[in-house]
């Protein structure tokens, strides 16, 4: 009965282990979803808004297309900077997250009273920034692998 008691106790604790792994692994590859989506937005947003930082002087539309995509994207980085992180991912999350901080603090000068000042988005380091994130994508989809 002893016997019995002991290898059902251990078969037990392997499916329970194996269960706690593919949690993590589903922990990971979701994680790895959200930060690829992160990413990828902050790359669209730095590859438009050049050109809508030169047509935002000219025409109003452009211009509140400019702040709707500067406020989502600030709201965005709350909001990834609040994910909880899988342990294999918490190092490169950690990476995001600083930067992310940077872009945050790139843009406070630029938003006054939810109006974005064009001429101070223009010379900010954001940009540069945002292709420094780019390189940690590699990093990203390795994980997720």
């Amino acid at each position: 009965m002893k016997k019995i008691f002991v290898v059902i106790s251990f078969v037990a604790s392997l499916v329970l282990s194996g269960c706690s792994f593919l949690q993590e692994t589903n922990n990971t590859l979701e994680y790895v979803n959200k930060a690829t989506e992160h990413i990828n937005n902050l790359s669209n947003f730095a590859d438009q808004a050049p050109q809508m930082i030169q047509q935002a002087a000219l025409n109003a539309e452009v211009k509140t297309e400019l702040e709707n995509q500067v406020n989502s994207l600030v709201n965005e980085i709350n909001e990834f900077n609040q994910i909880d992180a899988p342990t294999i991912a918490k190092d490169l999350h950690q990476q995001i997250v600083s930067k992310n901080n940077l872009i945050l603090e790139e843009l406070q000068p630029v938003i006054q009273n939810g109006q974005i000042l064009v001429d101070k988005l223009e010379d900010t380091q954001i940009f540069i920034t945002i292709k420094e994130i780019n390189t940690l994508l590699n990093q990203l989809q390795q994980l997720g692998l």
